[in-house]
This record gives C-alpha cells, structure tokens and sequence, in this order.
C-alpha cells in the first residue's frame, strides 16, 4: 500500500516535469518568435543557412532549469528510498500482528473452551444442590405443616375460651350500658318535670306580679286623684276673700293637713320604692334560674346528642369491622378450597405427619387444616360465618354458656320501656354482627362507657 503511494506520487512528479519542459519549450519558441519578428532579414538568414540558433541567456536558463530539475529528481528518489524502507517496516509490522492476532484469537479459544468447562461443571453442581435444596425443602415443609396444625388446634381452643369469656364480660358491659342509659333517662325526665314545674311557677309569679302591680298603680292613682282633690280644695280656700277671722280649729287643720298630706305622700313614695326594689330582685331571681335551667337543659341536650352520635359511630364501626372479617374469612377460606383442589388434581402424595399430639379434626371447622393431612376427613367447601339472631335491646345480651348469639328475653317495666326506644329503634336496623367481632364490640361499648 505504501509502494503504490510512493509510485503514484512518483509518476504525479514525473508529469509535473514533463509538462514544465513543454512550457518551457513553448516559451523559448514564443520569445524566438519575438525576436524574430524585430530582425526578421538577418534571423532569417542564419535560420535558412545553420537551422535552429539559441541564445545564450537561453541556454543558462534552460541548464539552470535541467539542474534544479535533476536536483528534485534526486529528492524524489530519495524521498522514494525512504518510502520504501517505510513499506517494508509497515509490512513487517503488519506480519508480526498477523502473528499477534494468530496467537490471541488461539488463547481466546482456549479461553472460552476453559470457561464454557468451568461453566459446565458450575451448572451440574447447581443441579445437584438444587436437588438436595427441594428435598429439604420438602422436609420443612412437612415439619412447618404438622407445627402448624399443631398450632392451629391450640389456637382453636384458645379462641373457644376466649369467645366465651368475651361473651360474659360483654354481657356485663351491656347491662351496665344500659343502667346507665336508663339512669340518665330517667334523670332528663325528672329534669324536664322540675323545668316544667318551674315555668308554671314563673307563670304564675308573673301573673301575681302584674296583680300585684296592677292593683298597687290602681291604689296610687286614686291616692293622686284625692291629693289632687284636696290640693284643688285647698287651692280654693286660699284664693278665696278673707271674711272673717279664722277660727283656732280650722287653722290647726289647715296646718295639720299639708303636713299630713306631705307625709302621706312620703310614705306612699317609699312604698312605691319599696315594691319595685322587691319587683327588680323577684325579676333578677327569675331571669338567673331561667337562665340556669336554659343552660342545663342545652348541655343535657349536647350530652343527648354526643352520646347518640358516639354510639353511631361506634354500630358504623362495628358494621366495618364485620364486614372486613367476613370477606377476610370468605377469602381464606376459598384460597384454601382452591389449594386444596390443586393438590387433590395434581395427584400428589399424601405426606406424614411428624407431630406428637395426634390430629383431631374439630366439627365445626370445614377447612383442610394441612395439604399433606389425610384428605378424605375434611369436607371440601365454603361455609360463611354464622350470624346472630336479632335481640330485643342488643345483639350481646347472651347467656355466658352458650357460644351462639341468641336473644335474652327479660322482664321489664313500661316506663324502662319508654326508656329504651331510642336504643331499640337503632340496635334493631343493625346487621347481626359474626362471632370474630365480640372483642371489638366490647372496646365499642367501653368508648361509649368512658366519661
């Protein structure tokens, strides 16, 4: 590749040289022609008689141009040594990484055949320990199954007792619940009665205060009118002539009587004070005890009310609750109904059980309790929560022996009647709640218990 470069470059000079001579040739030859034209009888003289005449300048300048141009020629080949040496050093070069490459694609080989044997070898010690990895894992599996069956019945019995002690103290909590609610009915009641007693008796202070009023205006109207009277009376005798002198008696009276007249009427005016003082207290007394009993009949209201809503939001909750554990359930159950297909289709063998306790299946439960755990005892389906019977005051009021839910039928009188409407109305347009839900309904009764 370099040789021919070096060839090309060669034979780009050798044109360049050949087309300077042909320039120079034809400049040389248009400057004879110059000069000929100006001397055209002798030139054309010595050209008829010695043929071609060149001038010396000519000639300097043409040896000049012919050494220079030997001088590149000789540049040239050197520079054309050079290029070959080049070449050579290039394709030597090139051999050795021929060579090069020759040797590593040899040891990648070797590489990649060591690598792909070491990969061998990797994978079937894999395979071997994935084999013993499933056979533990079988093994666990059948230990974790018996623990948890194990387990499982343990928990069962747990949750036998604590639903019954759940129910006891439940019912406890209902009936205490329900003292108290009858207890603060029957205080509102007597509240109300002593409110009502008291407006009547205000009605009546206010109707015996306008008598009152009524009657003292009417008493000091005619006291005006007779002092008016009299003071006109007096007017007249004072306007009247003198006649004849007065006799001692009648000006004692005319003495007597303004003093009297002006005491009487001071009396009157404390009277007059005197009864509205009492008028303004008795008004005070009633406004303060209005006022009280506006006030306690708002706050027994806002009590009303909050314990209503309180025990709303409790049922509500309660409602959430039951049906979160009810699809919970339904869930759990269905997953196990569907592992249990799986594994009854897919044939597998049934596994032992390694536990100490021996199984027992219980009656009520309808769920297989292991996959590996003799298929054939447990009834394959879905069995939904068992629900509750209506009470009469609540779903909770149920004896402690038994662990169904069942309405308690209890004597009572009307006006505990008349109590527990409010409570029945709402009680009674609940669901009935399933059995999982006993410890949550008894922290909802305890919020509502709670001051």
């Amino acid at each position: 590749m370099c040789h021919s470069s070096v060839t090309a470059k060669h034979e780009s000079l050798r044109t360049c040289y050949n087309r300077s001579v042909i320039m120079a040739d034809s400049a040389s030859e248009s400057d004879t022609d110059g000069a000929g034209s100006s001397t055209a009888a002798p030139q054309s003289a010595s050209s008829s008689k010695t043929g071609i005449v060149i001038s010396p300048f000519r000639l300097e300048e043409l040896t000049n141009r012919l050494a220079s141009l030997q001088q590149e020629n000789k540049v040239l080949k050197i520079e054309l040594e050079t290029f070959k040496l080049k070449c050579k050093a290039l394709q030597e070069e090139n051999r050795d990484l021929r060579k090069a490459s020759v040797t590593i694609q040899a040891r990648a080989e070797q590489e990649e055949e060591f690598i792909s044997n070491t990969l061998f070898k990797k994978i079937q010690a894999l395979q071997k320990e994935k084999e013993t990895l499933a056979v533990n894992y079988e093994k666990e599996e059948e230990f974790l199954t018996n623990e948890l069956s194990r387990k499982l019945m343990q928990l069962q019995h747990e949750k036998a007792e604590l639903e019954q002690h759940l129910e006891q103290e439940q019912e406890f909590q209902v009936n205490k619940l329900m003292k108290k609610i009858k207890k603060l009915e029957n205080d509102t009641i007597t509240k109300q009665l002593t409110l009502e007693q008291l407006r009547r008796e205000k009605i009546d202070l206010e109707n015996t205060l306008e008598q009152e009023q009524e009657a003292l205006v009417n008493r000091l109207w005619k006291r005006m009118d007779k002092l008016e009277a009299e003071k006109r009376i007096l007017q007249e005798k004072l306007d009247q002539p003198v006649s004849a002198p007065p006799s001692p008696r009648d000006i004692s009276m005319e003495i007597d009587s303004p003093e009297n007249m002006m005491r009487h009427i001071r009396f009157l005016k404390n009277e007059v004070e005197r009864l509205k003082k009492n008028l303004r207290t008795s008004e005070l007394q009633h406004t303060e005890k209005r006022a009280q009993y506006i006030e306690e009949e708002r706050h027994m209201r806002e009590e009303n009310i909050r314990l209503q809503r309180k025990l709303q939001r409790e049922m509500e909750r309660r409602e959430a609750l039951c049906r979160q554990l009810s699809e919970s359930e339904s869930s759990l159950e269905m997953d196990d109904e569907r592992y249990f297909n799986e594994m009854s289709a897919q044939g597998l063998r049934p596994r032992t059980v390694s536990s100490p306790i021996p199984y027992t299946p219980s009656p009520s439960s309808s769920r297989p309790i292991s996959p590996g755990l003799s298929y054939a005892s447990h009834a394959v389906g879905f069995t939904p929560p068992t629900t509750l019977t209506r009470a009469g005051i609540s779903y909770y009021n149920t004896p402690a022996s038994t662990s169904t839910w069942a309405p308690r039928t209890a004597s009572r009188d009307p006006p505990q009647e008349e109590a527990t409407v409010l409570i029945n109305l709402n009680v009674q347009r609940l669901p009935p709640p399933p059995t999982h839900t006993l410890q949550v309904s008894v922290i909802a009764v305890e919020t509502v218990l709670r001051p």
